[in-house]
């Protein structure tokens, strides 16, 4: 038996924290479903002055599962959402489930080639977006199996109409969509046929590079969803009485579990406000007296660099988690020091749905003293995880390797790609590609990824995507892209590109060239002109001679 089966961490735990933890409902919607018998009139959304409680959001969820039923949209079908932070993401989320379907959270932030992408992998039947999302989705559908799109707008659901998160062109329904808001009223008052969801039904699908290749669907279970809602619960001490401030995007695992169905859980409510913004982000918190939120150390670090943003407006929140992205600890020092809150670290991938790990509540993580590191907790209860060495053995306390998880948060793989489920994930126990070392207490610490992928403030970049945008320019000979330390996104992304004989191009030319093709956390901002890229002997690039202290950097 190795010291990781004797699981250390558990002496760390919270008093009452148990060490193994069941789920207590068999999918989602059955937790969703006694949620809404508990406490039909407690608040679930609140989105600027909007309000709806548990009852309302099981009645239009009703009226919309009905519409998409009514229009083609069977058991095991996928729907995609390419949403904001609204109101209707949770309701297509439900209505989705109780449609016997799969939800596929897609970032509104991606162009067509990369949405096209994510609906030709999933081959989702329905889509629903918001009107000012419409083009990108109009682009991108044909040639894929979607067959319905239905718009929205995010100035539903509320009448504030705050001019520094909405702009204000005209409503205008897209052609070839149906409204979201028509189809419910239409089907008001009637209720999909009963579906039972088991277990092993997939209730997500969100999209990641995990640790190679292009993106690959990752199939979430109800079981998944429902284990790491009531970690959620159960590791904040989180109950009814609380409310969550949903600053992490609900199409990223870290929303769709640490808000949305932790949210179903409880239920509480769930304070929505499109986007981030850092004062109105504080004001929301201060007017619904948010308790709880988790979200990318960038968050943080703006509210503190933002003057106006005030102790008082954060004084609501009891408990503060941050996960997706390394956590400096001068960041955390700085916001303790202006709010009073400390930053409780967290660790997960889109793979384990959300947290393998977290700080527990009354701890403070210790700090690697070597490299500096803040620890990103303990493994969660039911769960096991390891480091191995290259040979796939266990490493002892202290020695660095690949991070393996193994537990009932652990994805059942990645959606038709079952030569990539078997790489990432053999017998069940995920290998992360990340690496790190636990200690003799058994807390973890991350020191690095295993391969080039770059984690740009939580969001996922696979370096050959954003070449191949780069090869596309005229000028562009050849192309690399790295990960290189930024101050505020923790990575952020750079290029290198040399160019054709005759042909040139600036940097910011180069640069709004990417812009334009790429999600905006995707594309470059920083490009360095070289003559030629350096090569291995047989023509590869080697971007490893381009990162930081890389020979043509020094």
């Amino acid at each position: 038996m190795s010291a990781y089966d004797e699981r250390p961490w558990l002496s760390g735990y919270d008093e009452g924290m148990p060490a193994e933890m069941t789920p207590e409902y068999a999918s989602a919607l059955e937790m969703f479903r006694a949620a809404a018998r508990r406490s039909p009139d407690a608040p679930v959304l609140k989105y600027f002055d909007g309000r709806i409680t548990m009852a309302e959001l099981d009645e239009v969820s009703d009226a919309f599962a009905a519409a998409l039923l009514a229009r083609g949209f069977a058991a095991g079908d996928r729907l995609a959402l390419f949403l904001q932070n609204v109101p209707q993401f949770v309701i297509a989320t439900v209505a989705a489930w109780k449609a016997g379907g799969i939800v596929v959270p897609i970032n509104p932030m991606y162009r067509e080639r990369e949405l096209a992408t994510v609906l030709t992998d999933c081959g989702a039947k329905a889509v629903v977006c918001l009107e000012n999302g419409h083009p990108v989705v109009s682009a991108a559908v044909p040639g894929t199996a979607a067959e319905l799109v239905v718009s929205t707008s995010e100035l539903e659901y509320q009448t504030r109409n705050d001019p520094r998160i909405f702009s204000s062109p005209p409503r205008v329904r897209p052609d070839g969509t149906l409204d979201m808001a028509t189809l419910i009223a239409e089907h008001r008052g009637g209720r999909p046929p009963e579906v039972r969801l088991q277990p092993d039904d997939i209730a997500f699908l969100p999209y990641t590079s995990g640790t190679t290749g292009p993106p690959k669907g990752s199939m979430n279970t109800h079981r998944n969803v429902v284990f790491n809602a009531q970690v959620y619960r159960d590791w904040m001490r989180l109950g009814p009485n609380d409310t969550v401030y949903g600053v992490a995007p609900l199409f990223h695992i870290t929303g769709l579990i640490g808000h949305l169905s932790l949210a179903l859980l409880l239920p509480a409510p769930l304070v929505l406000t499109y986007r981030f913004e850092p004062l109105v982000a504080a004001e929301a918190i201060q007017e619904h007296q948010a308790t709880f939120t988790i979200g990318a150390i960038t968050v943080f670090i703006a509210w503190t660099n933002t003057a106006q943003v005030c102790k008082e407006d954060l004084s609501s929140l009891r408990v503060v988690y941050s996960g997706g992205a390394p956590l400096p600890n001068a960041a955390v020092e700085a916001f303790e020091k202006k709010f009073g809150h400390y930053i409780h670290n967290g660790y997960g991938l889109t793979e384990t749905t959300s947290p393998s790990h977290a700080v527990p509540l009354t701890k403070t993580a210790p700090v690697d003293p070597d490299s500096g590191a803040v620890s990103v907790g303990v493994p969660a209860p039911s769960t096991v995880v390891r480091v191995v060495g290259e040979d796939g053995r266990d490493l002892p306390p202290g020695e660095i390797g690949e991070i393996v998880t193994e537990g009932p948060q652990v994805a059942a793989g990645y959606w038709n790609n079952p030569e990539e489920t078997a790489n990432a994930m053999p017998g069940g126990r995920f290998h992360t590609g990340d690496v790190g070392f636990m200690d003799e207490q058994g807390w973890f610490y991350l020191v690095d990824r295993k391969k080039d992928q770059i984690n740009a403030a939580g969001y996922k970049v696979w370096p050959r995507e954003v070449e191949d945008v780069l090869y596309e320019h005229p000028a562009v000979r050849e192309a690399a892209v790295v990960g290189v330390a930024d101050r505020y996104r923790g990575e952020t992304v750079k290029a290198f590109v040399s160019f054709k004989p005759g042909a040139s191009a600036t940097e910011e030319e180069v640069i709004e060239f990417c812009r334009q093709r790429l999600a905006a956390y995707k594309y470059p901002r920083q490009v360095e002109i070289l003559d030629d890229l350096p090569k291995t002997v047989t023509g590869k690039i080697l971007r490893r001679e381009l990162r930081p202290g890389g020979a043509v950097n020094q």
